[in-house]
């Protein structure tokens, strides 16, 4: 007869220490886990993940010590509901442990825990909670009927093993409440400045931007930076990467929106630099830098992140109006998220690894992945607040993709989107890897969006010397000729230059005949205008080349001067918009457009014609040719007749720089040796024959 069905031996069962313990360590295990699955976010709950994973580690050897001895006595006694109850709840244990050791292990060294072990850990505890609630109220229901003697002895034993498990619980969770009362918060400063300035309104804060907090209020600047940790907490590094050489990082490091908003400023006032700010500086504008007596109108972390990692997901809406017209919202951020120090970085990034659902809700939605969510920022007018006369609409990228041949609403499979051009699937390992709320795509697809941002600068990246900025423009500019692969869209779209060039020209001409030259442009590929942006800066042209058989110069056009100017007369994308009085705004004073005066830039899908009509020579002088690039002051002009032509050699390249010379001559002089760099989009080479007159 086994001993242990002596009373005694069962009552010295129910008060052993190691029983007190591994079931006080089990009880607060439980409560901390349903807690942490239940119940909303809070610092309660993230103390909770900290316990409930150290308790866990520590509860392994107690637990396991004691499971083995409680099997060892009780294994050979008769199969009953109570003893398999308890397999049950000796199987839901060990799988509950093991699953919390993975996810453990995937929350300190890995980029995010398995949701399928967090599945497991969850099921795991319930199934524990299903068996071992029947598995001991079954013993104690049993012992409670009983009147043997020896069961008072028994009874008591129970009593004082529910006390002590009590005991054991509630100490951990004063532990866990302590953990509450001691834990000290960064404090951010949400508030204006006392000397702020509501020059638009008190209920206008952020005016003239149409930028706004779901507070009303202000943003500590610290709450919507730190994109740096994105990246060094071994997460988002992919992705962090992409984004620090991106135009979205650089908005407010942008040397020319640098020194454009120190001009407004002097001449509006410090206020009205706010209509940029929502787009560009985001993270100044809700703190309240841009303000008057202030010498700096962009901080610290503002003008190192300018559209930082949060400031794009912590976007909750947006209207197609424009002029950065979204409600941003400030997200709570994980208990020691914002202190620095290596051991408070690794508990918080470690927090948000192992307890993610507060990370994912409040910073990932399905806005941000719509042509809506672009529209806010690149969608830009001026109005009467701003000029003093009128409503004007300046660049417009959202309407005119949502006009275009790319815009099929409710056919995605016609569709092209911001995103997937502007950001390509690049194969990835971050934790954001895989969607499937795209309808190619799948939740375990391996890719990520690019954020890059690809686009049209090829100019800033180098001139602010960011870390990966030669790779980056290498990359802007294979994007600017059309030349990057994007496979999911591929069956969208022609293949080829994003704005291919072609040559029409005469087969033959003859001495002294007048040729006429066309250059065909198409916008093939881009999703909107081309060029687009703030076309008084922009300039995209064509520049043609003619020479005889010997590479002797007769004709051009679209040359540069050596001060970097394009030559009068050529053919040129881009607008000149002007103020009140007539005057050309040309040192991108956009405050006092009212209108434009002259402007070309092409639709999506439509084309363009650059017409050149020159005479055809009989005879060159001989070397008086240069290169395409060579600068030329006047027409060439033939002095002395020696070589006869024979065949006339016509190139034709589209050229793209993002920023005119004059204004970067105005805004940081011309001894500053500053230029913007020239793309060549497309070329195209044809030859004229010129027949002989003899």
């Amino acid at each position: 007869m086994n001993n242990q069905s002596h009373p005694e031996s069962r009552a010295a069962e129910w008060r052993r220490r190691l029983l007190l313990c591994v079931s006080g360590l089990l009880v607060f295990e439980t409560l901390t886990g349903l807690s942490i699955w239940l119940l909303p976010f809070s610092v309660s709950n993230q103390i909770a993940v900290l316990l409930h994973t150290i308790v866990g580690l520590v509860f392994i050897i107690p637990y396991a010590w004691y499971q083995l001895r409680h099997w060892r006595l009780y294994r050979t006694q008769r199969l009953t509901h109570v003893k398999l109850t308890g397999y049950f709840s000796m199987v839901a244990t060990i799988v509950a442990g093991v699953s919390g050791l993975v996810l453990t292990y995937q929350a300190i060294l890995h980029t995010r825990i398995s949701y399928g072990w967090d599945l497991v850990h969850i099921v795991s505890t319930l199934a524990l909670i299903a068996a071992v609630l029947p598995h001991v109220l079954a013993l104690v229901y049993y012992n409670a009927k009983g009147r043997k003697e020896g069961s008072v002895v028994v009874r008591e034993a129970e009593r004082r093993f529910g006390i002590g498990t009590a005991v054991v619980a509630v100490s951990l969770f004063v532990v866990l409440g302590l953990g509450v009362v001691l834990y000290e918060p960064v404090r951010l400063n949400d508030q204006l400045p006392e000397d702020y300035s509501f020059l638009y309104g008190a209920d206008r804060p952020f005016a003239p931007s149409l930028a706004s907090t779901n507070t009303g209020g202000a943003f500590d600047a610290r709450s919507l930076g730190g994109s740096e940790s994105c990246g060094t907490s071994g997460c988002h590094e992919e992705i962090a990467k992409e984004w620090a050489v991106s135009a979205h990082r650089y908005s407010a490091m942008d040397a020319a929106f640098q020194k454009v908003q120190s001009v407004m400023a002097e001449q509006n006032g410090p206020e009205t630099t706010r209509y940029c700010g929502g787009c560009h500086d985001p993270i100044s504008l809700f703190s309240g830098a841009k303000n008057v007596f202030t010498d700096d109108l962009t901080g610290l972390v503002g003008y190192q992140e300018g559209v930082s990692c949060i400031v794009c997901h912590a976007i909750k809406e947006t209207d197609v109006k424009g002029n950065a017209n979204y409600v941003i919202t400030q997200p709570r951020r994980y208990m020691f998220e914002l202190r620095e120090g290596t051991l408070a970085k690794f508990v918080g990034d470690f927090l948000i690894r192992s307890y993610p659902r507060h990370h994912v809700e409040s910073l990932q939605h399905r806005l941000f992945k719509s042509p809506e969510f672009c529209a806010a920022c690149h969608k830009q007018f001026i109005d009467e607040e701003i000029n003093q006369v009128g409503w004007v609409q300046l660049q417009n990228q959202y309407d005119n993709w949502r006009k275009s041949r790319w815009n099929t609403p409710g056919d995605p499979t016609q569709t092209i989107e911001c995103r997937e051009c502007h950001m390509p699937l690049t194969d990835s390992r971050d934790p954001a890897s895989g969607d499937d709320a795209d309808y190619n795509r799948t939740s375990g697809d391996a890719k990520h969006r690019s954020h890059r941002f690809l686009a049209a600068n090829q100019f800033m990246p180098l001139a602010l010397e960011l870390e990966g900025a030669e790779e980056h423009v290498e990359l802007t500019e294979q994007w600017l000729r059309g030349e990057i692969e994007i496979p999911e869209i591929a069956d969208k779209w022609r293949t080829g230059p994003a704005v291919p060039i072609e040559l029409v020209v005469p087969d033959q001409v003859t001495p002294g005949e007048e040729i006429e030259i066309q250059a065909l442009i198409t916008n093939n590929k881009v999703g909107h205008d081309f060029p687009t942006g703030p076309l008084d800066i922009i300039q995209a042209w064509v520049e043609v080349v003619v020479t005889d058989q010997d590479g002797n110069v007769v004709f051009q056009s679209g040359q540069r001067d050596e001060r970097h100017f394009i030559e009068p007369g050529s053919f040129i994308f881009k607008a000149e918009p002007v103020d009140q009085y007539g005057n050309l705004i040309d040192r991108h004073n956009l405050w006092e457009m009212v209108g434009v005066r002259y402007r070309r830039a092409m639709f999506p899908g439509f084309s363009d014609k650059a017409e050149f009509v020159f005479v055809c020579p009989a005879t060159v002088v001989a070397g008086s040719g240069g290169q395409a690039d060579t600068p030329v002051q006047e027409q060439f002009a033939v002095r002395v007749p020696r070589q006869r032509v024979e065949s006339l050699h016509v190139s034709a390249r589209l050229l793209y720089r993002k920023v005119d010379q004059f204004l970067l001559n105005f805004l940081f002089g011309e001894d500053s040796g500053l230029t913007a760099p020239v793309t060549v989009l497309s070329e195209d080479e044809k030859t004229i024959q010129v027949r002989s007159t003899e």
